[in-house]
């Protein structure tokens, strides 16, 4: 990872610091912190030498187990230009009291051109579900101050638990999710009135956040649907696919036929979530 961060049990209790090891600042500067790797191999233990679980469950040695993860929901973490987006995250375990989580993407977890993001909360908010299993919740912030077009794409979710025995485990890919650059569409429909049975050219331009620059850019050589809307109707039709310019521009004639709205909507990508413009309703003489 770009930068690490030390991971520490103390009594019972999964502390992590987020401190930034200096030898292991990236070139580019940008400022990840994720908990580093550790083994289980070498274990804090609560002074008893067992730490009880704060949720009355206690569970067999070997039993703790990180089983499951999900960010924003299932769904993908999207990100704009300006605003640090937050993103609920939910871990699930058993045999543990106690759960820290962080996203990472890369190579592998060790690679020093993987980069990660830990959790905002220094304890998290944790649930027992029945008596052996635990979920905590907490939030990761995604900043575009500190992206890059290329960290667009499938991230993986990695956590840190405290089992009830006071070992701790870790599981650097408990799941996937993804992270997208946010996309604008526009449409424009003239001339306004249209006499009926007059052409009627269609333009528009599809843009996403360009972290690179902190600025929005054309999304090139993408299939966009025109798509209309009769007056009363309450659905859209898509007319024909429309291709984007090496600006993102979009450009198209359709034949006036009645009053309705017109728009532009993008399926999405991997990296680019879908966005569909708001209608431009267009009066039919």
């Amino acid at each position: 990872m770009r930068i690490r961060a030390t991971v520490a049990a103390v009594s019972g209790a999964l502390a992590l610091s987020a401190l930034a090891v200096p030898a292991a600042q990236a070139e580019d500067d940008r400022s990840w912190s994720v908990p580093q790797p550790f083994s289980a191999s070498q274990p804090a233990k609560a002074e008893s030498g067992k730490a009880k679980s704060s949720f009355g469950a206690t569970a067999k040695a070997g039993a703790a187990k990180i089983t499951a993860a999900v960010l924003n929901g299932g769904k993908p973490a999207v990100a704009g230009t300006k605003t640090p987006q937050t993103y609920s995250l939910s871990v699930t375990a058993t045999g543990v009291s106690d759960i820290y989580a962080y996203v990472w993407k890369g190579p592998s977890i060790d690679d020093p051109d993987s980069i990660g993001i830990s959790q905002n909360e220094d304890a998290s908010d944790c649930t027992a579900v029945d008596a052996t299993t635990t979920t905590c919740k907490m939030t990761v912030t995604f900043d575009p101050a500190s992206l890059y077009n290329s960290d667009a794409g499938s991230w993986t979710i990695g956590a840190a638990a405290l089992t009830n025995d006071g070992e701790v485990i870790e599981n650097y890919a408990v799941a996937k999710t993804s992270l997208q650059r946010f996309s604008k569409l526009t449409v424009n429909a003239a001339p306004e009135p249209v006499k009926k049975g007059a052409t009627l050219t269609v333009t528009g331009k599809l843009t996403r956040a360009h972290w690179d620059t902190n600025t929005y850019k054309g999304y090139t050589n993408q299939p966009v649907k025109l798509q209309f809307r009769a007056k009363n109707a309450t659905s859209y039709t898509t007319v024909k696919t429309v291709t984007s310019s090496s600006t993102g521009a979009l450009k198209t004639t359709v034949k006036a036929s009645a009053d309705g709205y017109w728009r532009y909507s993008f399926a999405g990508t991997s990296t680019t979530p879908a966005v569909s413009a708001a209608g431009d309703f267009v009066d039919v003489k």
